[in-house]
């Protein structure tokens, strides 16, 4: 149940940042996002990744499966963050610590998560 309400959040997430963008910006971004969405669930169950305090993913080991997907969607994140950001006369980076909250709140337990001072814990 909570991976349905987190997948809705992300939608929701992803259509109001993309509400006033121009299909060639949102639409491609938020279509990459959630196709990669079930594989990024994998690896937080698993452990292998977190959700850092910035709004990123971070590895929480030495391995590095599904590095690629990771990398992708730090990037998309980036974007999202800088676009967000221009529209709220503010920073990426406090747009991305806001996420970082968010993403905590809604969290499954058993995930990785980085508090405001850099530790992390599971949830």
């Amino acid at each position: 149940m909570n991976k349905r309400i987190f997948a809705a959040f992300i939608a929701m997430f992803l259509v109001t940042a993309f509400a006033f963008a121009g299909a060639s910006f949102g639409e491609g971004i938020k279509e990459r996002m959630a196709s990669r969405l079930p594989a990024l669930e994998q690896l937080k169950a698993k452990g292998i990744i977190g959700e850092n305090n910035q709004g990123y993913l971070e590895f929480r080991g030495s391995s590095r499966e599904g590095q690629d997907l990771v990398n992708a969607e730090n990037a998309d994140r980036q974007q999202v963050y800088a676009y967000i950001a221009q529209k709220q006369g503010t920073t990426p980076e406090l747009v991305g610590q806001r996420r970082a909250i968010q993403l905590a709140e809604r969290a499954d337990p058993g995930h990785w998560l980085q508090n405001a001072e850099g530790q992390w814990y599971q949830k």
